[in-house]
């Protein structure tokens, strides 16, 4: 296996990970009141989290190759704004983008990981967008799971090994046990 494939199939793991750990957060929220939460008023919502993400998948990943990251429809100060939205309405839009991401992942090539593309007129390999956006996504979801941590308190089930748990589970990693 060449390393740009196994560099494409381990990103699209991490990225399926991160998934998966938002995922089991927005499972644990009991209303939809929850997904729009502000600790204060200069911090985002779970909502504003998940216009934010979806927003900028859409952007990013749709023509990948081909075209700037930053596509001119976007409005991405609307994505900063803490609408009405229900859960369903948020988990809609949270998969529209993870849908146009996925897809697009999944379809580069190992010859593509050194391509040149665009994000915002800088141009970058495709493996640099890539390891960009596992550090864009990663922060945003670390986001999402202490925000709904915070929601939950004492209701909350780790996503993790939980505090004073570590001999209980030596085995694997904090990503196995998310499957």
């Amino acid at each position: 296996m060449t390393f740009e494939k196994h560099f494409l199939e381990n990103t699209i793991g991490v990225f399926k990970n991160y998934k998966t750990l938002a995922e089991k957060s927005f499972s644990q929220l009991s209303c939809d009141k929850d997904f729009h939460y502000q600790p204060d008023s200069e911090s985002n919502s779970i909502a504003v989290i998940i216009k934010h993400i979806s927003g900028n998948m859409i952007s990013r990943w749709t023509d990948f190759l081909t075209t700037d990251g930053e596509k001119p429809n976007r409005n991405r100060d609307s994505e900063f704004i803490d609408g009405s939205e229900t859960r369903n309405q948020l988990m809609q839009l949270w998969d529209n983008g993870w849908i146009v991401f996925l897809d697009a992942l999944n379809s580069l090539h190992e010859n593509d990981v050194m391509k040149t593309v665009s994000i915002r007129g800088e141009k970058l390999t495709a493996a640099q967008a890539l390891n960009r956006q596992t550090a864009h996504y990663a922060y945003h979801i670390g986001q999402i799971v202490f925000l709904a941590k915070h929601i939950k308190n004492t209701e909350w089930k780790s996503l993790s090994i939980p505090k004073n748990k570590s001999g209980e589970n030596l085995k694997g990693s904090y990503l196995d046990n998310l499957k």
